[in-house]
């Protein structure tokens, strides 16, 4: 079991008061907050190795250089990757959209692209844009009524023969956690290239690239106790030389003439202008700190307190929890009767309780469900069952008083 209390000193945020009422931070399926190891680490470069990268002739240079690349080594670590295989980008989201440009424009107008009904705007609308320029064409895997995927419907697709099959590794909706390495399989087996995205999965779980067989995976820092402003794209090594990067400019080059350019080696050849080369440094940092307490402690502690979310709130008039009832990751999304969700998510405001309600970025999904937005709490490393009778009890309290 976790030392949680332990672990909640290291994050000075947690000490706060909201409305007069201790904060009890739910929201972290949106973003988590920082531990002073990565506070540290990052105002560290800046106060005594701030200097660009890959460029210069002197000592600082060579140190913010070192401290850029061992943070890519120490992801790399991380995923079970090679170093050379991290591309750094902003988030998730930008790591998707590069994936999306360079695989649509290496394959023709005629192939297809596979997703899942389940997807975070992130993995839809970067397929959407390059299907509408190129030509090409979308199809959705359907999901279940218990929030999984229809594995007919997966092989019925596949058999269509995409070019890629991009989808969610863990539902930032209904906490369903997708059997990445089959999928992956199929999408092999099928001649597509598969992509994952990986922002709810990486910083829970023990996610290895190389187990799973994925072609392309992404997450972002800021969802693992890091930085925002950086993400990670994994490519697979025998890809890289395939696709053409999708940013130009400086870093990424070998040489330039009037006439073009020649590329550098990856991944810097993916990775164009100044980085962020604090966010790596704060992105290592927070994996650090992960690895220290243990990616399967930190699953289970995120799994049981889902589990105990979802017992506590049975007793709530009306709720609706959606979402697998078993194997869910550590976070719940539901609905009591036909109060809205925005309601709701006041009333868990007003007792110093932060939890997300709306569409959670996954608009399609509130349309299989039949719901125009649901409220979600998702859990870390640093929550406790105590915010979760704090969040039944006002739960309860909005039934009492808005139904």
């Amino acid at each position: 079991m976790l030392d949680v209390e332990k672990i909640r000193a290291d994050f000075p945020i947690l000490a706060r008061k909201m409305n007069g009422k201790p904060l009890a931070y739910l929201d972290n399926a949106a973003t988590t907050q920082k531990p002073l190891a990565v506070l540290e680490a990052m105002d560290g470069y800046y106060s005594q190795h701030n200097a660009n990268i890959h460029r210069g002739a002197y000592s600082l240079s060579q140190e913010a250089t070192d401290a850029y690349e061992d943070a890519r080594k120490n992801v790399a670590v991380f995923i079970g990757a090679r170093a050379d295989e991290i591309i750094f980008t902003k988030n998730a989201t930008e790591s998707l959209n590069v994936v999306a440009a360079m695989t649509c424009e290496n394959s023709p107008k005629s192939s297809g692209i596979l997703l899942t009904q389940m997807e975070h705007h992130s993995n839809i609308v970067p397929w959407q844009l390059q299907a509408k320029l190129r030509g090409q064409h979308i199809a959705y895997v359907k999901i279940r009524s218990n929030g999984t995927l229809c594995s007919e419907d997966v092989e019925k697709e596949l058999a269509s023969q995409p070019s890629i099959f991009s989808f969610t590794h863990v539902s930032n909706v209904l906490g369903t956690v997708n059997d990445a390495k089959a999928l992956c399989g199929k999408a092999r087996k099928a001649g597509a290239l598969s992509c994952v995205d990986a922002a709810q999965s990486v910083p829970h779980m023990k996610v290895d690239v190389k187990e799973m067989g994925c072609d392309f995976l992404a997450f972002s820092a800021h969802k693992m106790l890091g930085p925002t402003g950086v993400g990670v794209l994994y490519m697979k090594r025998e890809l890289q030389q395939k696709f053409e990067p999708v940013f130009g400019g400086g870093d990424m080059i070998k040489s330039v003439s009037f006439k073009g350019a020649e590329w550098n080696e990856p991944p810097h050849k993916f990775e164009a202008g100044t980085q962020n080369v604090a966010g790596a440094v704060g992105l290592s940092a927070a994996v650090d700190y992960l690895q220290k307490i243990g990616m399967k402690n930190i699953e289970e502690h995120e799994r049981a307190l889902a589990k105990y979310c979802v017992d506590a709130l049975s007793s709530v008039k009306g709720i609706r929890v959606h979402g697998p009832k078993k194997e869910r990751a550590g976070l719940v999304s539901f609905n009591i009767g036909k109060i809205h969700a925005h309601d709701v998510g006041e009333f868990a405001n007003a007792d110093g309780i932060a939890i997300r309600a709306g569409h959670h970025c996954a608009m399609p999904l509130m349309k299989v469900l039949g719901e125009a937005a649901t409220c979600r709490a998702s859990f870390y490393v640093y929550n406790k069952e105590e915010e979760i009778d704090r969040l039944a009890t006002a739960m309860k309290k909005a039934q009492n008083v808005l139904s």
